[in-house]
């Protein structure tokens, strides 16, 4: 038995034991990702329900498109587990049940695919992002962009293995910084750190993560996404907008994943939901979002 549908077993359970109590749904956040829902009516047992699994980059302007989507489609409940796009790929491999995979980087979806897990001929690419290095507004840095970021007193980044992380490892090695290597993901942040002459960094095991470390105040400078900055323009200042001649292309795949357990109900659903975000509508949101849309 799957690991998603026995944690619905026990949810199960636990309600049944506490009817009465409570009769409303909330998001949960943990360690390991979010989990957000939309589509919720007073008659879910009539809903079909999906799991769309997004890099954590995504959440806000998924969000959005799972809102608009669900004014036409009040049926689809839309339930987003929304982490590291490797933290992601893991569970899907280990078993968590999911329809759609949308990814951060390439990597992960070529994985997925290697593993026969993705639905063939649903794989496509929807959005570039771009990497940025940012700093809280005002915060009298000396840092001016990533060739010089080791003059921060502290540093937040992701971890080799999240695609920003990867992402700013690769352009650091185009610049330099750090030496070549077969595979960026494998540079340790101690080795980033060492590199830089001993600058404290915290590693965060996914970009929202390195947001929020910024934001907050915990670390000086952080790369992230231009469109993670959307909704903190008041907050944080971008030193610079790291080129793609230095992080190559930051393209978002998005694929259908085999769901044995899936009913026909649930694979229409996310066949249509697939075709909605791949949509000239979905594009337009994406826009607003700070993504760029004019993808191959």
């Amino acid at each position: 038995m799957k690991k998603r549908l026995l944690a619905a077993v026990l949810a199960g359970i636990m309600v049944f034991s506490m009817a009465g109590c409570s009769g409303t749904n909330s998001d949960s956040a943990s360690d390991n990702g979010t989990d957000t829902q939309a589509g919720d009516t007073d008659s879910d047992e009539e809903q079909t329900e999906i799991q769309v699994f997004i890099a954590a980059s995504l959440n806000t302007v998924m969000t959005d498109l799972a809102e608009r989507y669900n004014e036409d489609h009040p049926d689809v409940k839309i339930t987003y587990n929304a982490d590291s796009s490797g933290t992601l790929l893991t569970q899907i491999q280990e078993g968590y049940e999911c329809d759609i995979f949308f990814s951060a980087a390439q990597k992960q979806m070529d994985d997925l695919e290697a593993d026969g897990l993705m639905v063939e001929g649903t794989r496509a690419n929807v959005v570039n992002n771009q990497v940025v290095v940012m700093t809280l507004k005002d915060s009298g840095t000396a840092v001016t962009g990533l060739e010089d970021i080791g003059k921060a007193e502290s540093i937040a980044l992701a971890g080799g293995s999240v695609p920003v992380g990867r992402y700013t490892r690769q352009a650091m090695v185009n610049l330099g910084m750090l030496p070549e290597a077969d595979d960026v993901a494998a540079i340790t942040t101690e080795e980033v750190s060492e590199a830089l002459g001993g600058v404290e960094i915290s590693e965060q095991d996914n970009v929202s993560k390195v947001l929020t470390a910024v934001v907050e105040g915990s670390c000086e400078v952080g790369t992230t996404y231009y469109s993670d900055t959307y909704g903190y323009e008041d907050d944080l200042d971008i030193l610079q907008t790291v080129s793609y001649d230095l992080t190559g292309n930051v393209i978002y795949p998005i694929a259908r994943v085999i769901n044995e357990e899936a009913d026909d109900a649930q694979t229409a659903a996310a066949e249509d939901f697939l075709k909605f975000i791949l949509s000239d509508e979905a594009k337009e949101v994406f826009d607003s979002y700070y993504f760029d849309t004019n993808v191959e």
